[in-house]
């Protein structure tokens, strides 16, 4: 069966400096896929090329069976595909309501009263704070925020660079509960995390990528009682 997301031989990064090198990745429908890796190893990188906000040198991508290597950001979003950036992912001074509808501007939905109830019934802490600026919201708030604007445009695949940065553990633990709600609700994920041990037993599949080249890939199972992977990227404890 097609993946939904197929990487192939991706090369990219700034200045004409690579970052990533001959990345392969596949990603099929309906799963979680986590990449994981150390600091400088390409993986927020992989990700902006994936979705058109770096370029590329070499490879290419393809989403549900049609090449989009050439495609740019804006034309990504109406094909399905979302993206939720690490940082300054919500705008501050905009209330909760409106950096939600911004989430519709690329690609109206449907039924948009519709699509906003179903993300606040995924996130019900968004409800009673509707009319608040998203800059006065905790970062765990502000985080489900931006990931409920990237839902807006109903799209197939989304990719989140680092969901838990600088989270407190217990939204930690909210923001990965939330992730599988997503999944069941449709959406493939592909997301870049730190935290790689919890995201591991969440994952369907994880990728491993170590100096901007592939390095093991396999089941969130298998990386967890993988030896190698435990020493070098989960703290050396057992899984």
């Amino acid at each position: 069966m097609t993946a939904l997301l197929q990487v192939k031989g991706l090369t990219a990064g700034y200045g004409g400096v690579p970052i990533i090198e001959g990345v392969n990745l596949d990603v099929a429908e309906h799963e979680i896929a986590v990449i994981i890796g150390p600091n400088g190893a390409g993986k927020s990188t992989l990700l902006k090329t994936i979705f058109a906000l770096t370029a590329r040198s070499e490879g290419s991508v393809s989403f549900a069976g049609s090449d989009i290597s050439a495609l740019k950001t804006a034309e990504l979003v109406p094909l399905g595909i979302s993206m939720v950036p690490q940082s300054r992912n919500v705008f501050p001074t905009l209330t909760v309501d409106e950096n939600l509808d911004v989430g519709t501007y690329a690609a109206p939905p449907r039924d948009k009263d519709a699509v906003r109830e179903k993300v606040l019934e995924l996130f019900p802490d968004l409800r009673d704070k509707l009319g608040q600026a998203a800059g006065e919201l905790s970062g765990g708030q502000r985080q489900m925020v931006a990931m409920g604007r990237a839902l807006m445009s109903e799209p197939k695949l989304l990719l989140l660079d680092e969901p838990t940065a600088g989270l407190s553990p217990a939204y930690l633990e909210i923001i990965f509960d939330l992730l599988l709600n997503i999944r069941k609700g449709g959406v493939t994920i592909l997301m870049v995390e730190q935290n790689a041990k919890q995201a591991l037993r969440i994952a369907d599949n994880g990728h491993v990528l170590v100096s901007g080249k592939n390095f093991v890939s396999g089941t969130g199972e298998a990386l967890l009682n993988d030896d190698a992977v435990r020493r070098s990227f989960l703290g050396g404890a057992s899984a």
